[in-house]
């Protein structure tokens, strides 16, 4: 599925510009979200992302487009606002049907949907992706075991003694015939339960 992102918007909704932005803060900021959205999205998604950006504080030279980590990224260039060009590409798509667009403005929800686009406020999306990251990370820190390796001896005998089981009761239990199993004897004492049985 492809993804249309509103940049600013997600950059606003994401956290990365902070309160100071000092020169080339926006820039610093643009860079940052972008490193997050490639290292966290899949490599076929990264693929078909395309995030739009105003035109103001674009690359020198007025570049309407270019390509950070395998994501395609749009400056507005010639538009008002990004909207504008988010609006034209939703309109362009070959299949909208498979476009989700990342965006908290109405504006550009309306049009998604009208469309047949998927259309996901940025904050919703930001916080799914956020807990995707949170689990591939903690995920590939847990090394996987075999679930067919036997243990060795050494392995048994460790685990015996972390729980506390004493090895020679083990074998001795193990060696003895099943007492229980030669004898066809009631659980319960002569008596019990008579209480409970009233006649009438």
């Amino acid at each position: 599925m492809a993804l249309l992102i509103d940049g600013y918007n997600l950059l606003y909704a994401s956290g990365f510009l902070g309160r100071r932005r000092g020169p080339g803060g926006l820039a610093r900021a643009r860079s940052a979200l972008l490193n997050f959205l490639s290292a966290t999205l899949s490599p076929a998604q990264v693929r078909r992302t395309t995030v739009v950006f105003d035109s103001r504080q674009a690359p020198l030279g007025g570049v309407s487009s270019a390509t950070h980590r395998g994501i395609r990224v749009r400056f507005a260039v010639g538009f008002a606002e990004a909207d504008d060009l988010i609006e034209v590409l939703i309109r362009e798509d070959s299949a909208p049907r498979r476009l989700t667009v990342v965006s908290s403005d109405h504006r550009l929800q309306r049009a998604a949907r009208r469309r047949r686009a998927v259309a996901v406020d940025s904050e919703d999306w930001l916080a799914r992706l956020e807990r995707r990251a949170w689990r591939k990370q903690n995920v590939a820190a847990v090394p996987e075991t075999p679930r067919d390796r036997v243990l060795t001896e050494g392995e048994i005998q460790a685990w015996l003694k972390h729980f506390g089981v004493d090895i020679d009761e083990v074998a001795e239990v193990g060696d003895s015939p099943d007492k229980s199993a030669e004898t066809d004897c009631d659980p319960f004492p002569p008596g019990y339960g008579d209480d409970l049985v009233h006649e009438d």
